[in-house]
């Protein structure tokens, strides 16, 4: 990318590494100059809380907010009943409008801790798609907007033409989506006075689709940004562990287990997740993704820390901080542990099995895993290696509290 662009938000994207492409990135840099610029992004609501593969768009709505312009966090109530098959392999299951709901409320907690939300000239926003949506007349929906859309050019965006090369069905419902996503930007465009839609690079062709319908409907310009698709070291995608997703909300994951991860990146990622995950400087960033040794554990610990903070507050960053220390460095179970309580239902007369602990604790995702690990010597009570898959663990043993262990670095506490 040639052009340097000196408005303050998208110098801080570009130096942080946030920019994949844009519609207009010469016209973007002169509308941010010029006043305050609204723009979003949409999410569609099919968890109750999103995950850290979201966290790229997220810190580029709290960059928005803090150079002074309003970021929208739109609320897919509608989409999410269609289900968008940009990077699916699959159909998406559909949910009810009770459920949807209790996701928006879920993932509104996620942005509290990002964006600040008001009636100011940069205060975030958060309106549903759901509210116009909903509304829409079919046919003239198609009269009105479907026009703008030929069949050739949808078939030809990646999110479409993947799915076909894969011989995997799309149905109809979800071919609309890209009308719907446009439309989107069309209805902000015209009660807010959006100009810039934001999103992931699989994104490109559904953006694009709604800054060319808000010109070819007379609304005047209007632009589109992506974020590059952000893979860890390993070359796996963020978000995933071999645990399943690294949620944001503590409902979901704890305190304790989202610190560990982000302590636990590669030493070849710690440079990069600074820079996009946190608001240190940048130079900062490089200076501590440059430690090698022992002291890259240490930027690991800043990484952990700056990332928690911003998600989960200042109290809990210090709360798994603390519980890392005394787990690691004094052998200790300390406080924030993930802790799992069983009820004297799920005790026989001998006990509980330690394969069904390691289940229940979420060390193991199955009593196969969890005698896979066993076998392989990972696995601990009480920092005591397990070596037999039918050592039974009595209740006498669980009403003081017993620690797990899988491998060094996941333990969790189990207790009645």
């Amino acid at each position: 990318m040639t052009y340097k662009p000196t408005s303050d938000f998208l110098h801080v994207l570009q130096t942080r590494g946030f920019v994949a492409d844009c519609t207009d990135l010469e016209g973007l840099d002169e509308a941010l100059k010029t006043g305050v610029v609204t723009g979003y992004i949409g999410y569609d609501l099919t968890a109750s809380s999103l995950h850290i593969g979201n966290l790229v768009q997220i810190m580029t709505l709290r960059w928005l907010q803090k150079t002074g312009h309003r970021p929208i966090t739109l609320m897919g109530g509608g989409t999410t009943k269609v289900g968008d098959p940009s990077g699916k392999d699959e159909m998406r299951r559909m949910l009810t409008d009770e459920t949807i709901a209790e996701h928006a409320a879920g993932i509104r907690r996620v942005f509290e801790r990002y964006l600040t939300y008001g009636d100011g000239p940069t205060d975030a926003l958060m309106p549903n798609n759901a509210d116009w949506l909903d509304q829409l007349g079919y046919i003239s929906f198609l009269r009105d907007i479907g026009r703008h859309f030929t069949i050739n050019r949808m078939m030809a965006f990646e999110s479409v033409k993947s799915r076909l090369d894969r011989e995997q069905a799309m149905s109809f419902i979800e071919f609309n989506y890209m009308l719907l996503q446009s439309y989107d930007y069309l209805e902000l465009n015209r009660r807010y006075g959006t100009v810039l839609q934001m999103g992931g690079s699989d994104q490109w062709g559904n953006i694009v689709s709604g800054t060319d319908l808000i010109r070819r409907m007379g609304a005047g310009e209007a632009f589109g940004l992506t974020t590059p698709l952000v893979t860890r070291a390993d070359g796996k995608k963020m978000g995933k562990s071999a645990d399943g997703a690294i949620w944001l909300n503590d409902d979901m994951m704890s305190s304790y287990d989202c610190w560990q991860w982000w302590r636990n990146v590669a030493d070849a990622d710690v440079a990069k997740f600074l820079k996009l995950f946190t608001e240190l400087e940048v130079a900062e960033c490089e200076r501590l993704g440059a430690l090698e040794g022992a002291e890259i554990n240490e930027a690991k610990i800043r990484l952990a820390n700056e990332v928690t903070t911003l998600c989960r507050g200042t109290a809990a960053a210090e709360a798994a901080a603390a519980t890392a220390r005394e787990v690691f460095e004094k052998g200790g179970v300390g406080d924030d542990l993930p802790t799992v309580t069983l009820n004297p239902t799920d005790l026989g007369d001998a006990g509980i099995s330690i394969v069904q602990l390691l289940v229940k604790s979420g060390l193991a995702g199955s009593g196969k895993e969890a005698k896979r690990l066993i076998a392989e010597g990972g696995a601990r009570l009480d920092d005591r290696p397990v070596t037999d898959a039918g050592t039974m663990v009595p209740g006498a043993s669980i009403a003081g509290t017993v620690k797990l262990s899988a491998g060094k670095k996941r333990h969790a506490l189990v207790k009645l």
